[in-house]
């Protein structure tokens, strides 16, 4: 394999071979602490402009299940469409994969969408230097290139969301809907349901399991881009998605959910991820950067007013100010880490939201009951 090299923007190296594209990479390095689900983290489009590490040191070994997709449009197994993370990297490639689902190995699938990969780096090294310096720029090279002239690119005040979203609204039918092969019915408790109803969802980045647990309780939606100004649909409820980047930089969105918050007529809403983070600054809160951000399959949080603790999965680099929420407003969830926020409700009206991600995919679904809440509240 071809040698290349990992320079961060402080000058740090890191040394390893390629086993996906070659060819350069630049971005914000970030580290990811779980154990497996790289088919479902790189195709999540909140890892857009991002090169992904790895902490676990064995990668590769169950391959990657096939980019089948139903018809309307949703992929069976992966996140989305295609890889967003501009790069992986990890400890030990395993070439050699099985599994039942597997079609390709990691490696073929890089090479196909010409991803970066990089084995051999010292990942628990790497994250050492991520935690005590924060996330920060860094680019790939291949051996005999000269990476520092070419630059680290940008991540601060680029506006991801508008990347990644949608270009136009996207219609799906419930009724449409079949469960892939991994999801059977019969392995999964039973769902709060709402026939016939319809929830409109602003996409800043959506993961298409948030769509399938949608559709799985037999509600209609309607995708709009993130900009869309949804207040002129047809709707009985509203959810926000996650998304990349800097949620300060969604400023019509934020205006958007604004106007429903002081609508007459009050319709539920729920928010995850990037979808927390504009439900409070529409509710007047402030949003801040983490220093390397929760990206894993094991942060604890705990509901606010009980004892009830939760292994959940996540993906972020900002959070809320919880104190600058206004009043009527006040936390739902805490981060059992760090004392983070992790999600918000109005003490009074149907809207609430979690900075995790109670759809999982990859990780566990011991939170997947808040869809089954919302839901109920349509």
């Amino acid at each position: 394999m071809k040698k290349v090299t990992l320079i961060l923007q402080d000058g740090t190296t890191f040394s390893g071979f390629s086993f996906g594209y070659e060819g350069p990479a630049c971005g914000e390095v970030v580290f990811n602490t779980a154990m497996s689900g790289y088919p479902e983290s790189l195709t999540d489009p909140s890892y857009a402009g991002q090169l992904m590490v790895l902490t676990y040191p064995l990668v590769g070994n169950y391959g990657v299940p096939p980019f089948t997709f139903q018809p309307n449009g949703l992929p069976d197994y992966m996140e989305s469409d295609r890889i967003y993370a501009r790069a992986i990297i990890v400890s030990d490639y395993s070439g050699q994969y099985c599994h039942w689902n597997a079609c390709e190995s990691l490696s073929q699938w890089l090479k196909r969408e010409h991803v970066p990969g990089i084995t051999g780096v010292d990942t628990r090294q790497l994250t050492k230097v991520l935690r005590e310096h924060g996330v920060m720029m860094g680019r790939i090279v291949m051996d005999g290139e000269d990476g520092k002239e070419a630059g680290f690119g940008t991540y601060e005040g680029v506006n991801f969301v508008a990347q990644v979203s949608c270009r136009e609204i996207v219609h799906y039918r419930a009724s449409d809907y079949s469960q892939p092969a991994n999801r059977l019915p019969e392995d999964q408790p039973a769902k709060a349901t709402a026939p016939g109803k319809r929830v409109v969802l602003v996409d800043c980045g959506v993961k298409a399991n948030i769509l399938r647990c949608l559709l799985e309780r037999g509600v209609d939606v309607v995708r709009v881009p993130w900009d869309y100004d949804f207040n002129t649909l047809d709707f009985d409820g509203l959810f926000l998605a996650n998304g990349p980047g800097d949620p300060d930089l969604c400023e019509p969105a934020v205006a958007h959910i604004r106007t429903f918050l002081q609508r007459q007529d009050v319709k539920p809403c729920m928010g995850i991820c990037m979808g927390n983070q504009l439900l409070a600054k529409a509710a007047g809160a402030t949003i801040y950067k983490l220093k390397y951000g929760h990206r894993s399959h094991n942060q604890p949080v705990r509901q606010l007013g009980t004892n009830r603790c939760f292994i959940t999965t996540q993906n972020h680099g900002y959070a809320v100010e919880p104190s600058t929420l206004q009043e009527g407003w006040e936390p739902l969830f805490v981060n059992m880490n760090d004392g983070s926020n992790e999600g918000i409700r109005h003490r009074e009206k149907p809207w609430f939201s979690a900075q995790f991600h109670p759809e999982a995919c990859a990780g566990p679904v011991d939170t997947e009951f808040l869809f089954d809440d919302f839901v109920k509240l349509l």
